[in-house]
């Protein structure tokens, strides 16, 4: 039974087993809140520190498992991610205030190890839409990414999902501002 819930709503240890051990465990769902260059500017305890902080006020959902947790997803206003307002590449062909609290965003995915490839992904990321809604969200996107065929994608790179993922959960491309980029979103 999967059972997703607002990480407010669980302990931290729950939040941190989903981290632990893995490669978004060195960021810690930082890189678009720490300005200037993650690993220069912020070091791993801050991180860590910071992220326990934002899930107390649910910065995030998390997905349970019969009871265990396995999966995350970062989801709160858009105006809470210092980095990514200062990125290009989401503004590219928009003019809008950036700092509108009214529009969530989410930017990253993890599943841990030993329940990833049963679809938990899609359910963080349907999830998202009633989550934002019912906190008082008027619209809710994301910035997944595409791979070509055959092509290997690291991790670092598809924490923010697959366009298929926000597809299937109802977002609508927005823009496309690169060749494996999109802005999708779900406005209420």
């Amino acid at each position: 039974m999967i059972r997703i819930v607002s990480s407010d709503e669980v302990p931290w240890e729950d939040v941190e087993a989903i981290f632990d051990g893995s490669e978004p465990g060195k960021c810690h769902c930082q890189r678009y809140k720490v300005k200037g260059w993650m690993w220069r500017d912020s070091t791993f305890d801050e991180r860590v520190a910071a992220h326990e902080e934002q899930s107390a006020r649910g910065s995030g959902l998390v997905a349970c498992v019969d009871d265990q947790p396995a999966g995350w997803v970062a989801v709160e206003p858009r105006c809470d991610y210092a980095k990514l307002l200062s990125m290009p590449i989401p503004w590219k062909g928009r003019a809008e205030d950036k700092d509108d609290d009214g529009v969530w965003a989410v930017t990253c995915f993890v599943v841990r190890k030993g329940f990833r490839r049963q679809g938990l992904t899609y359910e963080l990321a349907a999830a998202t839409v009633e989550h934002a809604r019912k906190n008082g969200a008027r619209a809710v996107e994301a910035y997944p990414m595409i791979a070509a065929p055959g092509q290997n994608v690291t991790w670092g790179e598809m924490h923010v999902g697959a366009r298929q993922v926000f597809e299937e959960a109802g977002f609508v491309q927005v823009t496309h501002p690169t060749k494996r980029r999109f802005v999708m979103r779900v406005d209420f």
